[in-house]
């Protein structure tokens, strides 16, 4: 059980639905974080938000909903609802990601977005989540988990607009994940020698 699981709560290292529970968590902590934040500071979270929305996402595309298109009566509906989300999320978050974070312009289009992702998430939540707890098949919710983390580790860590299906991550992500991954190193780089 990972630390910050309550007694009694699925691990979200055995369970799918607490792994992406606890990550929208996460999200919203990094919002926050962001928000309250700025300068090098406010830059460093947004950096570590996008990544985390990023391959959040990805996995969520080539795991969650491919299941939830197969397996729910309506599913290819509530699945078509979310990816439509998730692309204007995308958008979205390509568009501050061409921002200064101290523009002007960035908190009040960053809190549109966060408005967005958590409806989002609350849709996931009610329309997806629901569906996979009521599997009670602990095996497919710990084998669902493995896959989640699997695609985060190759996923891309910067946004692509209209790559959100499990085809098109499968085509298209792993070259994506290499580039955005090049990009990181380098910022990285440039961030140790004093410049952004």
């Amino acid at each position: 059980m990972s630390p910050a699981t309550p007694p009694g709560a699925p691990d979200p290292g055995k369970d799918v639905v607490a792994l992406l529970v606890q990550q929208h968590g996460e999200i919203r902590n990094l919002f926050d974080e962001v928000e309250k934040s700025d300068g090098d500071d406010r830059r460093d979270a947004f950096r570590r938000l996008v990544r985390m929305l990023a391959v959040h996402e990805t996995a969520e595309e080539e795991v969650v909903h491919p299941f939830v298109r197969r397996a729910v009566k309506g599913g290819e509906g509530v699945v078509a609802d979310r990816l439509e989300e998730e692309r204007k999320a995308k958008e979205t978050l390509s568009r501050l990601e061409n921002m200064d974070v101290e523009d002007s312009a960035f908190l009040p289009a960053l809190i549109g977005l966060r408005t967005d992702v958590m409806e989002h998430a609350r849709a996931e939540e009610r329309y997806e989540f629901t569906h996979l707890r009521r599997l009670k098949d602990p095996k497919r919710l710990e084998t669902m988990a493995k896959a989640v983390r699997a695609a985060e580790a190759t996923a891309p860590t910067h946004p692509h607009p209209g790559v959100e299906t499990g085809a098109r991550n499968a085509a298209v992500g792993p070259l994506a994940a290499v580039a955005d991954r090049v990009r990181d190193a380098v910022r990285a780089a440039r961030g140790r020698n004093g410049r952004h």
